[in-house]
């Protein structure tokens, strides 16, 4: 086999598509049109409630309606209860002035 940059039984290394713009490691959203949710429900009204919660949150789901199996709407509740990010308030520096009021540097004041 002969490569373009053969030198001393060296080949040329395949390119990096990611340093392309080339995203080789695409994962479709579940949920959109592409990857529909695949739910399972017991009766014709709990369809119903279950399509308002997709509709709702404009997502794409597949709702079979199943009696004799147990509901499986897992997917849909693991996309509706996504974890919120925790956000802390900023402690003010020793130098600030505090934020009780007074007037007095942090340091003089509540940092002590």
């Amino acid at each position: 086999m002969s490569d373009k940059f053969f030198f001393k039984g060296r080949r040329t290394p395949k390119p990096k598509h990611e340093s392309y713009g080339y995203n080789t490691k695409r994962v479709t959203k579940p949920g959109s049109e592409a990857s529909p949710l695949a739910l399972v429900v017991g009766s014709e009204a709990r369809k119903l409630e279950v399509a308002a919660m997709v509709e709702l949150h404009q997502l794409f789901a597949h709702i079979e309606i199943n009696p004799e199996v147990a509901e499986d709407i897992v997917a849909l509740e693991g996309l509706l209860n996504k974890p919120k990010t925790t956000t802390f308030a900023k402690k003010p520096n020793r130098n600030e002035t505090c934020v009780c009021g007074s007037g007095q540097k942090f340091k003089k004041c509540c940092g002590q």
